[in-house]
């Protein structure tokens, strides 16, 4: 009668509990501590409880009781089964309310539990209980360490079911599942994949059929069940989601929409070509008119935003034109596809046109941008777009872009020099912060149009006065160490790679445009010295092939202007360098069985052929630079005759069907073969005791032939 009255007690609930807890503590067996615990139970249930008051609980039960309670299986008579544990969860609910318990080993270790209630089948008796338990999982992921034990401890997978059965509760999930997603997306991808899945066949149907405003609050929820990896086109499943996003998206930009229906729909749409790029639109009429329209939109948008920016405007619009951004990359990518091209060549001519106003806006907003704003995420992202456009369109806004070289070099230099916080929405795996802190690398999506800009006059002299060579000399440097920093071997092809290979191709403009600016400039001796190293240690290495043509070709090159510096007077490192570069001009061709006749034909070598299209120009001028070498540097004849090369070139030329060897190659060995003649006796016999006067006449080597027959 006491508890009863005491449960009845419409006073003040702190005082009714601090009494509860009086005779919890007092209570001489389970049926009195049970009995004050149930009133404890219903005083937490009636309302929030202060901080102070749900410490006096946990310190008057700690875990212990809770605990007892989830295992109990027989409850008191006349109550329903599950009454001891819907009185624990309560209790642990109310606990996770204060963040330290939260986070605590005995509510983690609970996370099966509370994933077990959410997939049980459900009675109106239950519905609290799922309550506590999302309460409980809710407030596990606010801690440090909860979004890793939920993602381990299958939290995802009772999610997603719950999700998809409707279950009591099912929004909670949906909500729950968006946050674990945001924290931990590929961990939740490479353990739980097929659940995803199935909520995201679950989303897209709804997004299918749904003609209210719901499409478009989908539409902010997709994204966040659209994985980078592992594509969605690899899985049946996956493919018949994304042609059922597609089909929505259709319907959606085809029609008359504001701003705000609209901008969804564009994100969302971003979001599957950074997933998948183009595979998601179906070839044919149909998907080709729907790319049209998706980048046609996109470029609008940007114009809109960007050709008279109100700050206040742009600010809010940021996200929205970032993912046009995205949409304009895949529609240049789509307008140079030659293989399965999904655009007519007449849409590509259009959107060409289209895409070229759009950049005008990009660069009039660039144009615009102060000091202050250069660490916005939103000005890498405009660069970003704009080295794309430069890379592939080199004709088009040519006088605007010049004006902006200075600007762009200023913003690249800044960004390599002082760092900032990593381009777009970084996703942290499982609360890491790693990486997170990384520097933006504008100069990565710059160098490509760099490249371009470098062959011709005006663009090339407003790179060079805004210190651009020594910059890129700066960078190349470092993107070195970058690809050498892994233990063992150098790392396999990445950006950074690829961004070598670009400022190998920008340094060779200079060479051959700018060769006073090598000479005087000292940062190319730097260059040139880091080349001497690099060469011998990227050569022997498997599948580098063409940054080490890039290289070799760069340094011979050079080596020509800088003949005279230190450090190519026959100094260990350049012996070394010469040596390499020789090894890789001389293994490049060798005889193979000729599939038209008996005989042998002259070929690619099987190491070189998977690269040679991208190596061939490089091998070329690589010989050319060489055959310039020989008369510079006395010892290079002696380097030649230690890797045999010319025994080795007398006796392909011997073996193989002249037919076989171009004109274009019988030059390229002629220039070298008639320096070393010139340039030293011990080369000269070694050709003449090989029938060299034979095969030069053979291949109409006239200059060899005429320095071969001279005293």
């Amino acid at each position: 009668p006491t508890y009863l009255a005491m449960a009845s007690d419409a006073g003040d609930r702190n005082s009714t509990l601090k009494r509860c807890l009086g005779v919890l503590r007092d209570a001489r067996n389970d049926s009195e501590q049970f009995a004050a615990l149930l009133l404890v139970t219903k005083a937490v249930r009636a309302g929030e409880v202060d901080a102070k008051t749900r410490r006096q609980i946990f310190d008057a039960i700690g875990f212990t009781f809770p605990n007892r309670l989830l295992t109990s299986r027989q409850p008191p008579a006349g109550c329903p089964e599950h009454t001891f544990r819907a009185l624990g969860l309560t209790l642990l609910a109310c606990f996770c309310t204060d963040p330290e318990l939260a986070g605590h080993s005995q509510i983690l270790n609970k996370i099966p539990t509370f994933n077990d209630i959410l997939v049980s089948s459900c009675n109106p008796d239950s519905t609290s209980m799922i309550d506590d338990a999302y309460q409980c999982l809710s407030a596990v992921m606010a801690t440090s360490r909860g979004p890793r034990e939920l993602v381990t401890k299958g939290t995802v997978s009772a999610l997603c079911q719950a999700y998809v059965n409707c279950s009591y509760g099912s929004d909670r999930a949906l909500t729950l599942l968006l946050g674990l997603l945001a924290i931990a997306e590929a961990k939740c991808w490479q353990r739980d994949a097929p659940h995803l899945l199935a909520v995201l066949s679950k989303l897209t149907n709804d997004f299918l059929k749904t003609e209210d405003m719901t499409k478009f609050e989908l539409c902010e929820v997709l994204p966040h069940f659209i994985p980078l990896s592992p594509p969605l086109t690899q899985d049946l499943q996956g493919c018949e989601c994304l042609h059922r996003l597609y089909k929505g998206l259709a319907n959606i930009l085809g029609s008359k929409l504001s701003q705000s229906q609209r901008d969804p729909a564009l994100k969302l749409a971003a979001c599957l070509v950074q997933a998948c790029g183009s595979e998601w639109i179906p070839a044919g009429n149909a998907g080709s008119k729907f790319l049209a329209l998706l980048v046609n939109l996109a470029c609008v948008e940007v114009r809109l935003t960007l050709e008279e920016p109100d700050p206040l405007e742009v600010e809010g619009k940021k996200e929205v034109v970032t993912a046009c951004y995205v949409l304009i990359e895949m529609g240049i990518q789509e307008c140079l596809r030659e293989e399965k091209p999904l655009l007519e060549e007449v849409q590509k001519m259009q959107l060409v046109r289209i895409m070229e106003e759009a950049f005008g806006a990009v660069i009039f907003y660039l144009r615009q941008v102060k000091q202050e704003e250069l660490q916005d995420p939103f000005i890498f992202a405009s660069v970003r777009i704009l080295g794309a456009w430069m890379a592939e369109e080199t004709s088009s806004l040519k006088q605007e872009i010049c004006e902006l070289l200075p600007f762009l070099v200023h913003y690249a230099k800044k960004l390599f020099k002082e760092g900032s916080p990593a381009a777009g929405l970084p996703q942290p795996e499982l609360v890491s912060t790693e990486g997170s802190g990384l520097p933006q690398d504008a100069l990565r999506f710059l160098l490509p149009g760099f490249c371009h800009l470098t062959a011709e006059d005006r663009p090339r002299d407003i790179l060079i006065s805004e210190g651009g060579p020594a910059l890129l000399c700066e960078y190349f440097l470092h993107q070195w160490e970058v690809l050498t920093s892994e233990p063992g071997s150098l790392t396999p092809l990445t950006s950074t790679e690829m961004s070598l290979q670009t400022a190998c191709g920008i340094f060779l403009n200079l060479v051959v445009t700018a060769p006073d600016l090598i000479r005087r400039d000292k940062t190319f001796s730097s260059l040139m010295d880091m080349l001497l190293k690099s060469l011998p240690l990227l050569l022997p290495q498997k599948d580098h092939l063409v940054l080490a043509a890039n290289i070799a070709t760069l340094g011979l090159m050079m080596a020509r202007i800088l003949a005279s510096s230190a450090v190519l007077q026959g100094t260990q490192s350049a012996q070394e360098f010469f040596g390499a570069a020789i090894r890789f001009l001389s293994q490049a061709h060798t005889a193979q069985a000729d599939p038209g006749s008996d005989g042998l034909a002259a070929a690619v070598s099987p190491a070189y052929a998977s690269a040679w299209a991208d190596v061939r120009e490089l091998w070329f001028l690589g010989m050319q630079a060489l055959a310039g070498c020989v008369p510079l540097f006395p010892w290079l004849p002696q380097a030649v005759l230690q890797v045999r090369w010319l025994e080795g070139l007398s006796e392909l030329l011997t073996r193989v069907a002249p037919a076989s060897v171009d004109f274009e190659l019988i030059a390229a060995f002629q220039g070298v073969l008639v320096e070393l003649a010139r340039a030293s006796k011990p080369c000269r016999d070694v050709i003449l005791s090989h029938h060299g006067g034979e095969w030069a006449n053979l291949y109409g080597m006239a200059a060899l032939e005429q320095c071969l027959s001279e005293q």
